[in-house]
């Protein structure tokens, strides 16, 4: 029967920070009698929040899943209705739901994320760099950033955790942790299909469209003991852009996802595997180069198309036990990825610098955690085990360089220990202190060969050297073996103060960034003789250590009408790891990787919402960043010098304002109802190189639907647009010696026009699509 209100769906389509409720996000770690349960042990902690309001986040790796309100912690979470009302089918699409958030692909390597939170995140496809933001699928932590950005369905929630996470979820987290829980076995048959198709429509001399086709059914095989889910997806893109080289479709792309999961109950022991497949191959980067043309068009011109072609497996299975007062829960995950690229990276339509790669990955992991909630406290320890072994080739034909082709890469095997407790224990009724303790101790052991002129080889197949001479450059060396090793304790101190509408939190934390090595060196003379000197004679780079300090609120009303989240924090980057992009006459581009800077980052950010009416609901957020140098170790603006020149520029990856707005309505039509939703998200421009040659301009995302749930019960129909604005966005800016026209031949920093060229890989602009989607 429905209501005069904002039905459970419609509150579900808020998309901006309160959306996860209780019937998506409770399948994940507890049944419907537990969560019943857990609510009526503690109905102190829901503050007279409706039922229908009570929003649960499992983040905190708590006993049982937490209201968010009640959650000492900026979230942003969403649950599988906010997703399909806002036509979610990458994880990149949130970018324009949180404040603070990008969650970008670099655009040189199709799927690779570039997520930057709060300021911190990366600049490269080079896969021996960890992230600053983790990605966690399942509990399962990716180890690397291929493969991220690809295509999804069938999502329970996913949540964004803003700032350092390393007490709960260890290293290369310093940004915050976006974690994606995939769809559970459901109790009851149930089922859903969705059909779509969108693209460039309403913009003439673009490309063609995109169709996507999803099912998932799920049930119990044996009642009350063994339930199933199955799910199948495909997407066919023609290919959103023109390429004016041939004026052919660019952007083509065909990918299948295949998802089977078990889950079987026990008495006290609940077993749940999935596993997922993963193919997906089509175009290389559709990259502007804009020397050639203006930033603010979709016009690009490439001779060659490219490719890329991807397969990824992976699987978890998560066991729970209620053991004495608690759960004892284990996560086993594993991932294999394997990848071939080809790139024009010069962006021009002649034959100036065209790059393949081919990349392999192996991880598995386990955590083993012990979680109880108690009178007065919650209390978390565990132990988490990761190995990974990635190896990756890059090729490199640059003609007007080079006759000879360049060959390299490298090759690393990564292990990581953890050990970590959490708790948050009750002075009394409203004040409670929260600490937390993690140890890590990792292992890394690689082998180098630089990307240089050099006979045929591969690192993937074991045929590159690491050692000896380059027979085509007697004067440099081929490469290097080296092995390192880092230990640290991440610690975490702070209060929480509750009362009748909400809280207000305070906190220190300090997270780690992990040391590593560079896959991409391309000048190894300047490496051994500059950069490993700079660094006290280590071929790898150290790792980066992150403090926050973090004041927040969280406030709603009694009746759920209206709800504030608010925090301010300050953040002390020491070591800061930075991929410095520069244009090379010998090499293209070159990337090192170096500790430039100590930094230091202040912000605040908001999210709100209001219900005026029984069918009007208004959204906003905003972010604010204020970020500079503290002390500069490296010439970061390339004058030959250090100084206040370098202590000028802008920290990449920091747009300094992100702002949004948004509005849900719902009108009731007897036994059905049409649903609109509008979100309107500002991103200011932000550079993108540490010398800001490379930066990315400001952007104005608006996107709208309307959703006709039918008076055949299950289902809809959906009008949509993505990107009405038509606004321009580059994955990245990366500076080339390879220009034209437009090229001025002057660096310098937020210049419209480049000094060369550019390799600027596109993002879609406006596109407008149909859906259909049956529920039962």
């Amino acid at each position: 029967m429905r209501t005069t209100t904002l039905s459970l769906r419609t509150l579900a389509l808020l998309g901006a920070g309160f959306t996860l409720l209780p019937q998506a996000a409770l399948a994940q770690d507890a049944d419907e009698d537990t969560t019943v349960q857990a609510e009526e042990e503690a109905p102190e902690q829901r503050r007279g929040i409706d039922a229908l309001n009570v929003i649960v986040v499992t983040g905190t790796k708590t006993q049982n899943p937490e209201d968010v309100q009640d959650v000492p912690l900026a979230v942003t979470a969403f649950n599988s209705e906010s997703l399909d009302a806002l036509k979610v089918r990458e994880i990149q699409s949130l970018t324009y739901s949180a404040p603070n958030v990008s969650l970008d692909q670099i655009g040189t390597s199709r799927g690779t994320a570039n997520f930057s939170i709060r300021g911190l995140g990366i600049n490269s496809s080079i896969p021996s760099i960890d992230p600053t933001v983790g990605v966690f699928v399942d509990g399962v932590y990716l180890g690397f950033n291929g493969g991220v950005v690809f295509d999804v369905f069938d999502l329970d929630s996913v949540e964004i955790l803003r700032g350092p996470q390393g007490v709960l979820f260890g290293r290369n987290v310093t940004g915050g942790a976006v974690l994606i829980n995939t769809g559970n076995p459901t109790d009851e048959f149930s089922g859903k299909i969705r059909a779509s198709v969108d693209g460039p429509w309403l913009d003439g001399g673009r490309g063609g469209s995109n169709y996507t086709v999803s099912g998932v059914v799920s049930g119990p095989l044996v009642e009350d003991t063994l339930l199933f889910k199955l799910g199948g997806y495909y997407n066919k893109d023609d290919g959103y852009f023109t390429n004016l080289f041939d004026g052919s479709n660019h952007g083509e792309a065909e990918t299948k996802i295949l998802r089977g999961a078990l889950e079987g109950r026990f008495g006290d022991l609940m077993i749940r595997g999935k596993l997922d497949y993963f193919t997906s191959e089509g175009d290389g980067p559709s990259g502007q180069n804009r020397g050639i043309f203006r930033r603010d068009t979709f016009d690009f011109s490439i001779d060659f198309p490219g490719f890329y072609d991807n397969e990824i497996w992976t699987g978890s299975v998560t066991a729970e036990l209620d053991v004495g007062p608690g759960t004892l829960t284990n996560i086993f995950g594993y991932r294999s990825y394997d990848a071939v690229t080809g790139g024009d990276i010069d962006s021009a339509p002649f034959f100036g610098f065209h790059s393949d790669t081919q990349t392999e990955q192996d991880q598995i992991s386990n955590e083993l955690r012990y979680a109880v909630s108690g009178n007065g406290f919650d209390l978390t320890v565990g132990g988490f085990f990761f190995d990974q072994s990635i190896a990756y080739t890059e090729i490199r034909d640059l003609p007007p360089l080079s006759p000879l082709t360049f060959y390299g890469g490298g090759y690393q095997d990564h292990q990581v220990l953890g050990a970590f407790a959490n708790g948050q224990f009750y002075l009394s009724d409203d004040f409670s202190i929260i600490a937390g303790l993690r140890w890590s101790r990792e292992e890394k052991d690689a082998g180098v060969t630089y990307i240089r002129p050099r006979p045929e080889c591969s690192v993937v197949d074991g045929t590159c050297p690491t050692t000896g001479t380059n027979p085509f450059i007697p004067t440099e060396n081929n490469g290097f073996t080296d092995d390192n090793s880092w230990s640290n304790w991440s610690p975490k101190l702070g209060v929480q103060y509750e009362f009748s509408t909400g809280q207000l939190y305070a906190h220190w934390t300090r997270g780690y960034r992990s040391g590593g090595y560079n896959f991409r060196i391309t000048n190894a003379n300047v490496f051994e003789n500059v950069v490993v000197p700079a660094t006290g004679g280590n071929f790898s780079f150290d790792e980066e250590k992150v403090d926050n300090y973090e004041f927040g609120g969280k406030f709603q009303s009694v009746d759920g009408d209206f709800t504030l989240n608010a925090a301010v924090y300050l953040t002390d980057i020491s070591d800061m790891q930075r991929e410095v992009n520069q244009s090379s006459p010998t090499a293209g581009v070159s990337q090192f990787i170096l500790n430039t800077a100590d930094a230091t980052i202040l912000g605040f950010e908001a999210e709100g919402r209001m219900r005026v009416s029984d069918g009007l609901l208004f959204t906003a957020n905003i972010g604010i960043i204020d970020a500079e140098y503290d002390d500069v170790a490296f010439d970061i603006s390339g004058d030959g010098v250090i100084n206040d020149a370098d202590l000028a520029l802008s920290l990449p990856r920091v747009p300094p304002i992100t702002w949004g707005v948004g509005v849900i309505h719902e009108l009731l039509l007897g036994s059905g109802a049409i649903t609109t939703r509008v979100n309107y998200q500002f991103r200011d421009e932000f550079a993108y190189t540490d010398n800001n040659f490379g930066y990315i301009q400001d952007a104005q995302n608006l996107d709208a639907n309307i959703t006709w749930d039918t008076p055949m019960e299950g289902l809809s129909f959906s009008l949509y647009g993505k990107n009405l604005l038509d606004q321009v966005q580059a994955g990245g800016d990366t500076q080339l010696p390879f220009g034209g026209p437009l090229s001025n031949g002057v660096n310098r920093p937020f210049d419209f026009f480049p000094a060369g060229g550019t390799l600027s890989p596109l993002s879609k602009g406006r596109q407008v699509g149909v859906e259909a989607m049956f529920e039962f």
